[in-house]
C-alpha cells in the first residue's frame, strides 16, 4: 500500500477510503533549505564514500589493522562485525563464483582481494604483489562505514549501497579490539559496546557511554545534527575526521580544550562539499504495508493533540532544536552521563526521520522497539494513553 511521506506538523491529515484502502495525505513537502549545488553534492558523494583524509596514519600505523586483516580477518568474519559488501564494485565472474559457493569465505586473502576491488562500503586498502602475491600495505575508514549500509540484495551484507543509513549491524568496538595495540582493559570496554554503537568520547575523558550510531540522512533543515546540539554537520563531520577517524586535519573547540593542527590539512577543504552530500539524503520512505494507514492518521491525531509529541518534535524538521531549545535529561528521562560529558550537557529533541529503519532508539539505545519508546514516554510525561492510543502512536512513528 503507498503511502504518502508526512515531514511535518504544517500538514493536512486525511483519511480517503480508496477501496478500503487507508491512505494518508500531506500537503508538506517536506524540509527545506538552501537549494543545493550539484557540483558539491557529486563531490561530497566521492568524498563521504572514499576519503579517508589521510587516517591510514592511525588505521595502518598505530592499530596495524592491515596486518590482522592480512592475516585473521575472512569475509565470513568481517561480515559478522557488520561490514558490509558493494555489489557494484564486483566484476560479474565474481559475483558469479560467490553465486556458486566457489569463493572461500574463510579465507583472509578473500578479504584483500575485496579490499582491492574497493568493494568493502567504508573501507580503503592499498594492495600490493610483494613476493607473488597480494598484500594489504595500508588501510583506512570513510565516513560510510558507519553512514552506509547494502540492502542485502545479493546476500546477507552483500548488496547496493544506502548512503546515509545507519550501519546498525557495524559493530566498531570489536573492529578495534582486534589490533594488537590495543590493550586488555581498553578491548574489554570495545567488545562490550555491540553492534550498532560508538563512544565518540572515550579517546578524551576515559569513560564509556556508547551512543547509537545515527542515520546521516534527513538532515536538511536541521540546525544542529548531534545528540547534544554542539554544532552544525560540519562540526561534526570535522570532529569525527579528525578525532575519531584519526584523519590529518584540523579540528578546534575550546569548550572541549580541544586543538588539533595537522599539516597539510586533509579535512577542512572538504567539509563543504562532504556537508552539501549530506543534506542531499532523503530519509528513506516507509515500506509499503509496513504500517496500518488507518490506525497511522489516528496516531497522527495523537501526536499533534493529546499525546502533545509535536511541543518537542516540532515543525517539518521535528526538532525543537532550530529555535535553540535543549531537553535535561530529566525532562525526557534519559541517562544523563552522556550529556555530562559534552559542553551543552543537554540533549537536543531527535528529529524523526525514518524510524522504521534505524532501531534501537534514544541516543543510548536503551529503547528497544518504537512499543518502548511510546511506553517510556507514557510514563516520563504521564500521558495516560490507552494501550489502543499507544498502537495508535506507535503505527505512526513507523511512518516517518
Amino acid at each position: 500500500m503507498a503511502v504518502a511521506r508526512k515531514s511535518g506538523f504544517a500538514l493536512v491529515i486525511s483519511l480517503l477510503a480508496l477501496g478500503g484502502v487507508a491512505v494518508l495525505q500531506s500537503c508538506d513537502d517536506g524540509p527545506t533549505g538552501p537549494d543545493l549545488d550539484p557540483v558539491l553534492v557529486a563531490e561530497g558523494k566521492e568524498i563521504f564514500r572514499y576519503d579517508t583524509f589521510g587516517d591510514e596514519q592511525y588505521w595502518t600505523d598505530t592499530l596495524r589493522m592491515h596486518e590482522v586483516i592480512q592475516s585473521a580477518v575472512s569475509p565470513r568474519a568481517a561480515l559478522g562485525v557488520g561490514l558490509k559488501v558493494d555489489v557494484d564494485a564486483l566484476p560479474q565472474s565474481v559475483r558469479d563464483a560467490l553465486a556458486a559457493g566457489q569463493v572461500d569465505l574463510d579465507d583472509p586473502a578473500v578479504t584483500v582481494t575485496l579490499l582491492k576491488l574497493n568493494a568493502v562500503v567504508g573501507a580503503q586498502g592499498t594492495v600490493e604483489t610483494i613476493d607473488g602475491r597480494d598484500t594489504l600495505t595500508r588501510f583506512g575508514i570513510t565516513c560510510a562505514v558507519c553512514h552506509s549500509t547494502v540492502d542485502n540484495s545479493f546476500a546477507p551484507g552483500i548488496g547496493k549501497r544506502l548512503d546515509g543509513w545507519a550501519n546498525t549491524t557495524l559493530n566498531p568496538g570489536a573492529i578495534v579490539a582486534l589490533s594488537p595495540a590495543v590493550d586488555a582493559a581498553t578491548k574489554a570496554i570495545l567488545n562490550g559496546w555491540g553492534p550498532g554503537k560508538y563512544d565518540p568520547r572515550i579517546n578524551f575523558d576515559g569513560k564509556n557511554t556508547p551512543l547509537v550510531i545515527p542515520p546521516a540522512y534527513g538532515l536538511r533543515g536541521v540546525d544542529k545534527e548531534t545528540f547534544t546540539a554542539e554544532g552544525p554537520v560540519s562540526y561534526w563531520n570535522a570532529y569525527v575526521a579528525v578525532t575519531q577517524m584519526h584523519g590529518q586535519g584540523n579540528f578546534s573547540d575550546p569548550r572541549l580544550g580541544v586543538n588539533i593542527v595537522q599539516s597539510p590539512d586533509l579535512v577542512t577543504p572538504k567539509l563543504a562539499a562532504l556537508r552539501e552530500y549530506q543534506l542531499s539524503l532523503s530519509a528513506p520512505p516507509a515500506p509499503a504495508g509496513s504500517f496500518d494507514a488507518v490506525a497511522a492518521v489516528r496516531g497522527a491525531a495523537l501526536f499533534t493533540g493529546a499525546a502533545g509529541c509535536v511541543s518537542c518534535h516540532a515543525g517539518n524538521t521535528f526538532t525543537d532544536v532550530n529555535s535553540g531549545t535543549l531537553h535535561a535529561a530529566a525532562e525526557t528521562g534519559m541517562d544523563p552521563a552522556y550529556a555530562a560529558r559534552t559542553t551543552q550537557k543537554a540533549y537536543r529533541t531527535t528529529p524523526l526521520r525514518g524510524l522504521w529503519q534505524h532501531a534501537p532508539y534514544f541516543h543510548d539505545g536503551s529503547a528497544a522497539t518504537l512499543e518502548a519508546v511510546v511506553d517510556h514516554y507514557n510514563t516520563v510525561r504521564s500521558l495516560n494513553l490507552t494501550d489502543a492510543q499507544k498502537r495508535d502512536l506507535v503505527e505512526y512513528l513507523k511512518t516517518l
